[in-house]
């Protein structure tokens, strides 16, 4: 019942104690969960940026339709998506296998030509959808994960992708920013705080066969 209680806990935070600044070592545990969120195939085509920086803040905040949230944050987290997921990007996923679990060639190269011929003849908005459907199980986990550590975090679809891209300079990463999660403490003045949370009766959500 632990994890019930934390999820009961987590509320998309509308204000943040901007005086107060998130350890280290709950950050690199952030990090660590990111890491190990499931992707599809193992493909892991996203990136984490973790931004603590009050300037950028407050300059990605006017992009981010002046939701408050972003500029007192301890930190930003924008997930960020592959803009190319083809041969090159597989085969070297595919390394990383051999690397890990001494895989032989033999073993993986059906599955390894399989993926190669699928992303061949995708579209490019067919992938960026997929690798953006990737972006949200990281953040359901890191939610679930700030939950567990006491962190307060607020969701976001609503922001400018295309300025964050530009301010961060993302084009030469060869990224696509996609979701925002600032995190950090909620105000003590957070009204929002103390809502009961609003749910569906779980008989209207879940279904046993």
């Amino acid at each position: 019942m632990e994890i019930i209680e934390s999820l009961k806990w987590r509320y998309a935070t509308k204000k943040f104690d901007a005086s107060r600044v998130l350890p280290q070592e709950k950050i690199n545990t952030l990090i660590e969960a990111f890491n190990l969120t499931a992707t599809s195939y193992g493909l892991q085509p996203l990136k984490l940026i973790v931004l603590k920086n009050k300037e950028i803040q407050k300059e990605l905040t006017a992009h981010s339709w002046n939701q408050q949230q972003i500029a007192d944050a301890s930190h930003v987290l924008i997930f960020c998506i592959e803009k190319t997921v083809g041969e090159e990007y597989i085969n070297q996923y595919f390394e990383n296998v051999k690397a890990i679990r001494n895989t032989s060639e033999e073993i993986l190269k059906p599955f390894k030509e399989q993926l190669v011929d699928s992303f061949k003849n995708k579209p490019s908005d067919e992938i960026s959808n997929w690798a953006t459907k990737q972006a949200y199980l990281a953040m359901g986990n890191l939610l679930t994960v700030c939950a567990t550590e006491k962190i307060d975090a607020c969701p976001m679809e609503g922001f400018i992708p295309e300025k964050y891209d530009q301010i961060l300079k993302l084009e030469t990463l060869g990224l696509a920013s996609v979701l925002v999660l600032p995190i950090g403490y909620r105000a003590t003045d957070d009204v929002f705080a103390d809502f009961k949370k609003v749910r569906r009766p779980i008989e209207d959500t879940v279904i046993n066969l």
